[in-house]
């Protein structure tokens, strides 16, 4: 089980797709609809093979719920990317624009903090 947890935490929020064009910060890869709903099929489909689970309801509703975890794990990503940015911005400011800061490393420290404190897996 913990090997899909693994496998849909990598899909959704840790790969890194590109720098933004500002070059600061990490850009995270965002999984379309039905990128979604692939992971969900093969999720619920290989744990059904290994017999790792039953279901309790109907398919649809267990795909249903696997996609709107994947979603809301998007989310949170999404929320925490904005909050970092914008405390790095706040935090720089404060500092009076230090060129010398890594900007970069900055985001992720602030990230992990924030991801910490709000108890999400990156």
């Amino acid at each position: 089980m913990q090997f899909w947890l693994d496998i849909v935490e990598y899909a959704t929020l840790t790969h890194v797709a590109q720098r933004d064009r500002t070059g600061r910060g990490e850009k995270a890869m965002r999984l379309k609809e039905d990128q979604i709903s692939r992971l969900a099929e093969k999720v619920l489909g290989d744990l059904s093979v290994a017999g790792l689970i039953t279901l309790k309801q109907d398919r649809v509703s267990a795909l249903n719920a696997i996609k709107s975890a994947v979603a809301a794990d998007i989310k949170a990503e999404e929320s925490l990317e904005k909050d970092a940015e914008l405390l790095l911005e706040q935090t720089l400011r404060a500092m009076g624009g230090s060129a010398e800061i890594d900007r970069h490393k900055m985001l992720r420290m602030i990230k992990e903090k924030l991801a910490k404190d709000r108890k999400i897996v990156l």
